[in-house]
């Protein structure tokens, strides 16, 4: 089985080139000014630059506005967008219209029954995220990149006609649980290769990536 990675949240050139000397199959960019992984175009085009075309780009927001996201697409060279917020589906329809980009959105997952919002993006969204909820008990706690798992057993049989990805919790020591427990062959990690929020680690990187691609 093969898994591809994506590692998302990445804001500086020497974590840009770890990703691609090492595999990723996909790099995130963050634009939403709450994270510390938050990024301006300007920044941002330095460094999708950096990164081959036959990696996929991807721009993460955050219940953007049109503005939000003109300004980025105005500035760099992305080729999906993820949207990882509490869009609805006619929201999702709206940004992909305007962006004219494939979609990922984020389904955020705590017990079972959270997989059946994924039912309504099934014809407006391209790929799908699933990540564990933003913990209500922890203060300032954002929308994804908090090192928080769910079950993720909840995926292992369930039927999803879209690509997608598995998100939350994820570190080299459990890629091997969480893709025989969820069936996931696409992974995407954030803090699980930073050595603080918003600071990655290039020996992460590596590790991760090279474990993804043993399995």
């Amino acid at each position: 089985m093969m898994i591809n990675v994506k590692i998302c949240g990445v804001d500086r050139t020497e974590s840009v080139d770890a990703a691609v000397k090492h595999g990723a199959a996909y790099i995130g960019f963050v634009f939403y000014q709450p994270s510390p992984r938050n990024l301006i175009p300007k920044k941002a085009k330095q460094l999708i630059c950096r990164v081959p075309k036959n990696i996929t780009r991807v721009g993460l927001f955050v219940d953007p506005t049109n503005s939000e996201i003109e300004d980025v697409l105005t500035a760099t060279d992305l080729d999906m967008v993820q949207l990882h917020g509490l869009e609805n589906p006619s929201r999702v329809l709206e940004i992909k219209k305007l962006s004219q980009l494939p979609i990922l959105k984020a389904i955020k997952i705590d017990k079972r029954e959270d997989l059946n919002s994924a039912t309504d993006f099934y014809d407006v969204a391209d790929h799908l995220l699933f990540d564990s909820k933003a913990p209500q008990n922890i203060e300032n706690a954002l929308p994804g990149g908090n090192a928080i798992s769910f079950d993720w057993t909840f995926l292992r049989h369930a039927t999803i006609p879209l690509p997608w990805m598995l998100a939350g919790g994820l570190t080299a020591n459990n890629i091997l649980e969480a893709t025989t427990s969820s069936g996931a062959t696409t992974l995407d990690v954030s803090s699980g290769v930073e050595i603080t929020p918003g600071i990655k680690d290039l020996n992460l990187i590596k590790k991760f990536l090279t474990m993804a691609n043993t399995i």
